[in-house]
């Protein structure tokens, strides 16, 4: 049972993130069978000694599997997998984006939703439509002047130019995963002075209203390419976030 258990985690990263590392694999071997419906878990012990992680991370992992309804806990049994364990419906969770890692995946996600109904925006937006990303944008503007993370209205804008698309499904996959997709909790708004946080703000309204305008336009590709180069740019913002903690903890 214990060369069994340290095959089913010899593949964990060994990174500061080894929740997400413990998660990855769990899921890995659930979906490739090693781990088959109704299978009960090793304890969290041999999860321990076999992974070399903490018990709190063991506990958080399998928390976040249950999230997913990967697996289920019976009193005094354990952990078992599901019956059914294939994920009805694809979700991301805050408890996901522990890294900046994670972050910049969920930015290429976000490239390959958003550029495409940028487009479809620009050639089928209503005047409501354009008042609404509007409206968003005035109010996403007023939070960070105000001191606050603004992700929540910078989640509605964006949110708006997938309701423009007429396409309901646009908008409901973003309702699944919520705010989570714009994930303003790395930006620390918070360490910048006055004259930063103006620059940062004024940066990033500047490439919310070009998106604006170009939907406002019917032109399809420079909405396409305004989304594009906002996204691209956000990436390039995360990359250098997590560039200078790196040096800071060498």
């Amino acid at each position: 049972m214990k060369e069994q258990e340290t095959t089913l985690f010899n593949t964990i990263q060994q990174t500061p993130n080894l929740r997400s590392g413990l998660v990855d694999t769990l899921i890995a071997q659930i979906e490739s069978g090693d781990l088959a419906p109704g299978q009960r878990l090793p304890t969290e012990q041999a999860i321990m000694t076999a992974t070399g992680v903490s018990r709190t991370v063991v506990r958080e992992a399998l928390a976040s599997l249950r999230a997913k309804g990967l697996i289920t806990t019976r009193q005094g049994l354990g952990a078992f997998v599901s019956d059914d364990p294939t994920p009805r419906s694809f979700s991301i969770i805050p408890t996901d984006l522990e890294s900046i890692d994670d972050v910049l995946r969920i930015l290429e996600l976000r490239m390959g939703i958003e550029v495409e109904a940028a487009g479809l925006a620009a050639r089928r937006r209503t005047q409501d439509d354009v008042e609404r990303m509007a409206s968003r944008l005035d109010a996403l503007e007023k939070s960070i002047q105000a001191g606050g993370p603004g992700a929540e209205e910078d989640f509605g804008f964006h949110r708006a130019i997938l309701v423009a698309t007429q396409n309901s499904y646009y908008a409901r996959l973003f309702d699944t995963f919520g705010s989570t997709m714009v994930p303003r909790q790395w930006v620390r708004f918070d360490t910048m002075d006055a004259a930063e946080r103006q620059k940062h703000v004024a940066r990033m309204q500047r490439e919310h209203r070009a998106i604006l305008s170009a939907i406002r336009d019917q032109d399809e590709r420079a909405a396409q390419k305004a989304v594009r180069t906002h996204l691209t740019k956000s990436s390039a913002r995360f990359v250098e976030l997590r560039d200078r903690a790196r040096t800071g903890q060498s």
